[in-house]
């Protein structure tokens, strides 16, 4: 069968049953195993897993009709712990590691009636621009197999574009949900810190981190941010918020009173001439659509790229030091302890873990813990002060998703530089712990995709999701397939 395009779609029909979590779950895997091969967008497919969950599902649909992601198929980044199936990060330390828990994301996903058929490549612990860090070879986009699918995402992105599965999930610490999305043409959405539960993801950087969806929709990413969203008294810094149905807020097509903050400081060197065009056409239909266009500054934000790369660093050399040999999967043989750390680690972390685990250690180090991470905590302050003048003058603000398009594979692995600058605009939606969505919006002359990225005030979610809803119903940009997936 021809898996239906949506989430909606497919809990509908199979509720319905007018298919079933089966054949839907059997549409999901044929594909996977006709494309993968070109795109390598997972690490493991759990496929005899998922058709017993499909099964079940079957079996019960009448008592399970009224779940929202009924018999839907979702593929989850593989630092997101799945119990009994095996998740790695990406990194040959946690190689055959098979967590002896669900994450709280997956509770609530099986929950609410989806099937897990696998599990997505990233970036070694999330740490990357380009899914090209991973232990296990780079994902590929679908839109151009030559280039990087963005990251730490990248393989959750690739599998949504490629439409093997309908939805993925992702973390994003830096950009990693928004930018991959971007470019591979998709909806990706990082909530605000504290909506979703981290309990389960394997920590980068523990004030930055959080989980979000990928979609073919903005309808699909906001009704999974309604299942996945909510307290968990096991995650410290969940918040006791109030869920709304995010999924009602995606229904309006009139922007009247909407103010749309525009950045345009930032966006003066370094953006590709054909993002900033589909950047500036989109900003023109928010504008027909009834939002008011409104100038702000975010004086700081130049300085987010190096705040973020010294928090985040600083966090993810205490977070890995978990990793040591004693614990877990990999266990180097030595003749003393201290070597068995140093073999250990030096063998099962690679080159970019390595050297931000290095950089983390020296900025907290004494002697340069003021210089370094405290003052990137104080110009973080500073950052989030901007960001929340700018929310009074505005409802959102909007900035390209990433400065270019998919960059080519290998072309910035030898300057660590360049890619930590991929993400410029997304880095500060983490740094403030804001919510942000990005849409398509359009495509580059390369006929690569572009992401319009909205960011929000705290827990409003709901004002990011129904902008970009009402962008995506008045243009063609999210129903654009790759040529590859319609074969």
């Amino acid at each position: 069968m021809t898996l239906p395009s949506t989430a909606v779609e497919i809990r509908r029909a199979v509720a319905a049953g007018r298919t079933s979590a089966a054949e839907v779950c059997e549409a999901a895997l044929e594909r996977i195993s006709a494309l993968d091969g070109q795109i390598a967008a997972f690490r493991t497919v759990a496929a005899d897993r998922a058709r017993a969950r499909a099964a079940e599902l079957d079996r019960r649909r009448v008592e399970l009709a009224g779940l929202p992601l009924l018999g839907v198929p979702i593929a989850v980044k593989d630092n997101i712990c799945t119990r009994g199936l095996r998740t790695t990060a990406s990194s040959k330390v946690l190689e055959a590691y098979e967590p002896p828990y669900d994450a709280a994301v997956i509770e609530r996903l099986e929950a609410a009636g989806a099937v897990v058929v696998g599990k997505t490549n990233c970036d070694e612990f999330a740490m990357g621009s380009s899914t090209e860090n991973s232990a296990f070879g780079p994902t590929r986009n679908p839109w151009d197999t030559e280039r990087i699918p963005g990251g730490s995402s990248g393989g959750s992105a690739a599998a949504v574009a490629a439409r093997m599965v309908p939805l993925g999930l992702g973390s994003d610490t830096g950009g990693s949900i928004r930018q991959p999305a971007a470019l591979c043409g998709v909806v990706g959405l990082k909530p605000t810190y504290g909506r979703v539960s981290r309990y389960g993801l394997l920590a980068f950087a523990s004030s930055l981190d959080q989980i979000g969806p990928i979609a073919t929709t903005v309808e699909d990413a906001a009704l999974t941010l309604s299942v996945i969203a909510g307290h968990d008294p096991r995650d410290a810094t969940a918040s006791r918020a109030p869920v709304p149905d995010f999924s009602t807020e995606t229904s309006s097509d009139s922007l009247k009173g909407v103010r749309v903050g525009v950045p345009r400081a930032l966006m003066r060197d370094g953006v590709e001439q054909g993002v900033l065009a589909a950047f500036e056409q989109a900003l023109a239909v928010l504008g027909e659509r009834g939002a008011a266009l409104v100038d702000i500054e975010l004086p700081h934000s130049r300085h987010a790229i190096p705040v973020y790369y010294l928090i985040a660093t600083a966090e993810a050399s205490s977070n890995l030091a978990r990793y040591d040999g004693v614990r877990y999967t990999m266990r180097a043989p030595a003749a003393s302890l201290i070597e068995m750390y140093e073999k250990t680690r030096g063998a099962g972390f690679g080159a970019e873990v390595k050297r931000r685990i290095m950089l983390g250690t020296y900025v907290l180090s004494a002697g340069y813990y003021d210089a370094y991470y405290l003052k990137a905590q104080q110009v973080r302050t500073l950052i989030k002060a901007d960001y929340e003048a700018a929310l009074q003058r505005a409802d959102l603000v909007a900035m390209p998703t990433s400065p270019t398009g998919a960059f080519p594979l290998g072309e910035r692995t030898a300057d660590p530089v360049q890619m930590y600058l991929a993400d410029v605009f997304t880095v500060g939606a983490n740094l403030a712990g804001l919510p942000a969505v990005t849409v398509p919006c359009g495509f580059t002359g390369d006929g690569l995709p572009v992401g319009l990225q909205l960011t929000g005030r705290p827990m409003d979610e709901a004002s990011a999701l129904r902008t970009a809803a009402a962008y995506e119903r008045v243009t063609t940009w999210s129903s654009e397939v790759p040529a590859l997936a319609k074969a």
